[in-house]
């Protein structure tokens, strides 16, 4: 995965009145700190004098604005290096819409005349009351130095924020075909996705992608010499030696990023029922699961929300980590806790327990027609979210697990222990959710839940760890 980074427009303010060298020796501290993250810091200093803002900066904060705009910044860290300037701060932050993030270092005992050098954390809750009259959502460190562990994961956590962000304010999905006419449960309200949230849908017509697979399928360009190597390379079975399968498939992942690169599609839902796969003798879980392994959702059974859901985890974890979409199936036949996520096919070969062994071949239901994935996944921890809604409102389901040994099963799969699967089982059937989740390795449900601050009209809602524990792992 090859994901730009995140620009971080850096907003260091001041209060004249405190120590003004006191607050530049911390203005340069931050600064020294965030070169240990792998964003992009933009920086103020040819804004004001400095590199900081002061309370009376007026025409300073119009100039910061144009340079954050012109720069396109992805979010803002506005440290209070002293009190502080909320009106500067709540101007600029509401200018440029992006996730917030407050913080002041810990302030200093009293020198020995009894005076006080910054009072960061005064200005903090000066600052916190403008941005919410200015309606600017924003994220809160709790005040600590700057060498702290608290100041390392909360601004870690914070540029996982700001790439879900990113991407869940930039969806164009590729839908490929239909839904399959029994699944009413993958329906959308495409008005209100664009309406909403700004998701564009662009549809291709199946016997139109089909004709471009086929045409692609005798054609050798560098394209399709590659993903032709990747799948005799990885995959065992006729996914790995079967050259017309292997053909087919290489030219159906080529085909779909084809497309994807004409609309500027960050993710796909495929139509991967029969009339797909007759057409074209393969089904599509084997190039779902490479499609996975580039960080390009490509859902089943058209499942539009299901390929969201997947954009804005695996942005969670810093897009270092693929995701897979999984079926919610059954109970682990001796544990109560743990249940069975497993799918045909969309799961990344990097997730497998043994990437050896790793298999590709006719369908399990005894189809005739290639591309089923048959692996179990790896132990470790693992975070699932659900985008859903209905009736004009949304939520995301969050929660978090482990993965566990269990009976094999066929296809690819992973069985998920939580805390308490009987309240996951009666969040997801009383909705607006379905038996489609996205999944990835990695405890991210505190950053999908701040996340969900900064995209209107989107609610979270966690199953365990619960709200209330997420927001304490925020404050440390």
């Amino acid at each position: 995965m090859n994901m730009p980074k995140i620009k971080l427009g850096v907003l260091p303010t001041v209060r004249e009145i405190f120590s003004f060298p006191a607050a530049i020796e911390y203005k340069e501290k931050i600064y020294e700190a965030l070169k240990a993250f792998d964003c992009e810091v933009v920086d103020i200093e040819d804004c004001a004098p400095n590199g900081v803002l002061n309370f009376n900066m007026h025409r300073e904060a119009y100039a910061v604005i144009e340079k954050f705009k012109k720069a396109g910044i992805d979010a803002i860290f506005a440290p209070h290096c002293s009190f502080g300037a909320e009106d500067q701060t709540a101007q600029i932050c509401r200018a440029l819409n992006v996730p917030v993030l407050l913080y002041g270092p810990r302030d200093e005992g009293p020198d020995a005349t009894g005076m006080r050098l910054r009072d960061s954390q005064c200005g903090l809750f000066a600052t916190g009351k403008v941005l919410r009259r200015h309606d600017v959502p924003f994220s809160y460190m709790t005040n600590c130095a700057v060498e702290s562990d608290l100041f390392k994961a909360t601004v870690d956590k914070f540029l996982r924020v700001a790439a879900v962000v990113k991407v869940a304010r930039n969806i164009r999905v590729l839908q490929i075909g239909p839904r399959p006419n029994e699944f009413l449960s993958v329906m959308v309200n495409e008005s209100e996705l664009l309406e909403k949230f700004n998701v564009r849908v662009f549809p291709i017509p199946l016997p139109e992608l089909e004709e471009k697979v086929l045409k692609r399928a005798k054609e050798d360009d560098e394209a399709m010499q590659k993903a032709c190597a990747y799948f005799r390379g990885n995959f065992k079975g006729q996914g790995g030696s079967d050259e017309e399968v292997i053909r087919k498939f290489a030219a159906l992942k080529v085909t779909i990023l084809d497309y994807a690169e004409e609309f500027n599609c960050n993710c796909a839902a495929i139509m991967c029922w029969d009339a797909f796969s007759v057409p074209l003798g393969i089904v599509p879980c084997a190039v779902n699961a490479m499609l996975s392994e580039e960080g390009f959702p490509g859902s089943c059974e058209t499942d539009i929300l299901a390929s969201i859901s997947a954009l804005m985890l695996q942005a969670a974890t810093g897009n270092t980590l693929p995701h897979f979409l999984a079926d919610v199936t059954i109970r682990h036949p001796e544990d109560d806790n743990t249940e069975l996520l497993w799918h045909c096919g969309p799961f990344p070969k990097a997730f497998a327990e043994n990437p050896d062994d790793c298999l590709i071949r006719n369908s399990w239901t005894g189809a005739p027609s290639c591309g089923n994935c048959y692996w179990e996944c790896k132990k470790g921890p693992v975070t699932v979210c659900r985008f859903d809604g209905d009736h004009g409102e949304y939520s995301l389901f969050i929660g978090e697990g482990e993965s566990v040994k269990g009976p094999k099963s066929m296809g690819t799969y992973v069985w998920f222990k939580v805390d308490d699967w009987a309240k996951w089982e009666h969040k997801l059937v009383q909705g607006p959710y379905i038996h489609h989740v996205a999944g990835t390795y990695m405890h991210v449900a505190d950053v999908l839940y701040e996340a969900c601050r900064y995209i209107p009209g989107l609610k979270p809602d966690p199953a365990s760890p619960s709200a209330e524990e997420l927001e304490k792992s925020w404050r440390g």
